[in-house]
């Protein structure tokens, strides 16, 4: 019989012949047991070489997808029938494993886009500026760090510390000290990628199925899926003014996530005396709380405040951060610093997981704290992103004064701002898409029920000109809409 092969050029035409005839049986196009041409017609069929077809021919025999009979010709093997067609249902074990991901609701994701670079302004939110990065001080701490590995010398590769590099775990702890008033050292520090893993870990030594687990409402969905994802039952606490009300919090709850600095996403800092009940609650409890500081040092109002963890001496609290808000996502490292009492089990978890953390990277971060060009660079960041933040502001307190009202948020690099009652949000969304404005709805922060109808302005990604523009063309779009 001739079979259908197509030659793309003259290159790797063994690999080329191998590939097609490959798939063709597994697909089950080549039927078992039917036979082959012969290699010397097959060549002649293509037009190649007769030792390509006995090449070919050979790799396939050794693989068991053909078989010969002395003196009879080349056959295709029978044994592969027996492979699942990719209608077959999947074993139970298998179907066991993605029910957990396949039930789970869709809004548990992070209800935003990737940054569309198409729009002329995008208010997209947890992002930031790379144009303010240092990169020659970046380049030098990367090219210490290689120097580093290189006087390290000897003959055998090793495994490092689970818990992360200690000359970042010392620079992260001189800086929480400093900027956060989290007293620690730097054998308290454990180096994650990225605060995501960072709140995986601590639930996986933390949490068992069926523990109930509380978290902000609204909230960061992300936070939510990992819970949900280990089998934990969620209660979605209320927040109001002060943060997340304590006084609604189920009374067997094993771990309590929140983001005191400024509440994701409505953006209030949580109150000193909601944090003293929230700490007096966790320890009528014996619960943990986790403390998620994602932007906070972006501090625009006020005196700084100081981390919930800075006011823990029971041991309950957890706190975790990120570079991904000061530095880009990208690094993926992110820190915690645990109670004592899971120092021990969350340095296992983290070598169960994935061991450590990539070394080059930690030593250039290191480097990049120790030598104060950290410090340096978010002093840089803060007077762009108070520009930035100033700008939006004085554009919702003015032309957009009669749709928008923001909210409090005296910190990070995102607010909110409230609709009025005349305008639908999924609609303003709509329509500030189609004016090239980025909006983003808060709907989909609820688990349950939405609360109020308002849109999440982002303002590390996005220039002040940018932000000129989008704000007017907001403000010529939104009489529109009524």
């Amino acid at each position: 019989m001739d079979i259908h092969i197509t030659l793309h050029g003259r290159r790797d035409l063994t690999n080329q012949i191998y590939g097609q005839l490959r798939a063709g049986i597994i697909e089950g196009r080549l039927a078992a047991n039917e036979r082959l041409p012969s290699t010397r017609d097959l060549a002649a069929q293509l037009g190649v070489s007769r030792k390509t077809t006995l090449d070919v021919f050979e790799r396939l025999i050794a693989e068991g997808f053909l078989r010969t009979r002395a003196g009879d010709g080349t056959f295709v093997a029978a044994g592969l029938t027996r492979l699942p067609s990719a209608r077959a249902e999947p074993a139970s074990a298998i179907a066991r494993a993605a029910g957990i991901w396949r039930d789970m609701p869709q809004r548990m994701a992070m209800p935003m886009p990737p940054a569309d670079g198409s729009l002329d302004c995008d208010f997209k939110g947890g992002v930031t500026d790379k144009t303010l990065f240092p990169y020659d001080a970046w380049r030098r701490c990367l090219h210490h760090a290689i120097r580093q590995q290189a006087r390290a010398g000897g003959d055998v590769a090793a495994y490092r510390d689970p818990a992360g590099e200690q000359e970042l775990r010392l620079g992260i702890a001189r800086y929480l000290a400093f900027s956060r008033a989290v007293t620690c050292n730097w054998q308290d520090v454990v180096v994650t990628q990225g605060a995501q893993q960072a709140l995986d870990l601590l639930a996986r030594i933390v949490i068992q199925p069926g523990d109930v687990v509380a978290v902000e409402e609204p909230g960061y969905p992300p936070a939510r899926a990992l819970y949900a994802a280990l089998g934990a039952r969620i209660a979605h606490v209320p927040v109001d003014g002060e943060g997340i009300v304590v006084s609604k919090l189920p009374r067997n709850t094993r771990l309590v996530y929140v983001t005191p600095s400024h509440q994701f996403p409505l953006g209030m800092p949580m109150s000193l005396e909601r944090r003293i009940a929230l700490l007096e609650w966790a320890a009528q409890r014996g619960a943990i709380i986790v403390e998620d500081d994602y932007d906070g040092e972006f501090r625009f109002e006020g005196r700084p405040v100081e981390s919930l963890k800075s006011l823990d001496h029971a041991g309950l609290v957890a706190y975790v951060g990120t570079f991904s808000k000061t530095i880009f996502p990208d690094l993926r490292i992110g820190y915690v610093v645990p109670p004592a009492t899971l120092r021990e089990p969350l340095w296992t978890a983290k070598q169960i997981c994935d061991w450590h953390s990539c070394m080059l990277t930690q030593t250039a971060l290191a480097a990049f704290m120790l030598d104060g060009d950290y410090a340096k660079h978010l002093r840089r960041m803060h007077k762009a992103y108070a520009a930035r933040r100033s700008r939006l502001l004085r554009s919702l307190g003015g032309e957009l004064a009669p749709w928008f009202e923001p909210m409090p948020s005296t910190a990070g690099i995102h607010l909110v701002a409230r609709l009025s009652d005349t305008h639908d949000e999924a609609r303003v969304v709509a329509a500030a898409r189609e004016a090239s404005v980025g909006l983003y709805g808060i709907a989909d922060f609820y688990a349950g029920k939405p609360g109020e109808q308002g849109v999440l302005l982002g303002y590390g990604g996005t220039s002040v000109e940018a932000i000129e523009r989008g704000t007017a063309r907001l403000a010529a779009l939104m009489p529109t809409l009524l």
